[in-house]
């Protein structure tokens, strides 16, 4: 059975890949509907940045931004809302979302409250921390312990539907973000659905200039190649989800 697709629409104006193409509402709709159309399963609508540094957006602000859209999607496509904030998953999850894409791991109540699915993922620190050295003794022991205990206080809190992801990018340096791809049988093995995001991700601009020559990462709209196939390769290991900003 094929991996569901995830499709990325960012309603912010400073994510590390596409900040600012979807801030406007007509805009960001007519985005997800494409997504849809192109073959996403889910559109994930996101209305703070998590790249590294990003500043913090208050529940307000951040809900205001994901909420209309939401509205205008969820009579025709499956939404999940990316946020960290227990407000602005229960204000997405009433506006008609399914699905609560989780980068703090922490809010399967407000998802099973809500008879929504939950995807938990591992961060070390923060969006604006996580990047500062950031160490592991064994990346890939720690990272599955962590999806383990997610997953179990997913069902103990009782979602519809769950799904662990290791956080490429989020707290790991870039032999790191390897090391848990080159591991995903592994991790997917573990019996809980796997999510994936790699696309268009810094290990990936790194990589793609070795290959080039350059001392520069390649910019991210050239990423498109590496996103795709590390996707694929997640896939083939397993993984029950990738999400993706390119969906064709």
């Amino acid at each position: 059975m094929r991996p569901l697709v995830m499709g990325i629409l960012n309603v912010t104006p400073d994510s590390f890949s596409d900040g600012g193409r979807w801030v406007d509402h007509a805009a960001a709709v007519a985005r997800g509907r494409d997504l849809h159309e192109q073959g996403a399963d889910l559109v994930d609508v996101g209305g703070e940045s998590t790249r590294p540094g990003a500043a913090a957006v208050d529940a307000e602000t951040e809900a205001a931004r994901v909420v209309p859209v939401i509205e205008a999607l969820a009579p025709h496509v499956r939404v999940s809302v990316d946020t960290a904030k227990a407000s602005v998953a229960a204000a997405a999850l009433a506006a008609g979302a399914t699905v609560v894409n989780d980068v703090s791991a922490e809010l399967a109540p407000v998802a099973a409250a809500h008879g929504a699915g939950w995807v938990a993922m591992h961060m070390q620190g923060t969006p604006r921390t996580m990047q500062h050295d950031p160490r592991y003794d064994d990346v890939v022991a720690e990272v599955e312990a962590h999806l383990a205990a997610c997953a179990e206080r997913g069902r103990a809190a009782g979602v519809a539907e769950l799904w662990v992801d290791p956080g490429i990018g989020f707290g790991k340096t870039f032999d790191h973000n390897w090391a848990l791809l080159g591991a995903m049988g592994r991790l997917c093995a573990g019996g809980d659905p796997v999510a994936v995001g790699t696309s268009r991700k810094g290990f990936l601009g790194a990589a793609t200039a070795v290959a080039d020559g350059s001392d520069e990462p390649t910019p991210t709209d050239d990423r498109l190649e590496a996103s795709v196939a590390t996707a694929v390769l997640a896939a083939r290991a397993g993984a029950a989800m990738v999400r993706v900003h390119d969906v064709a």
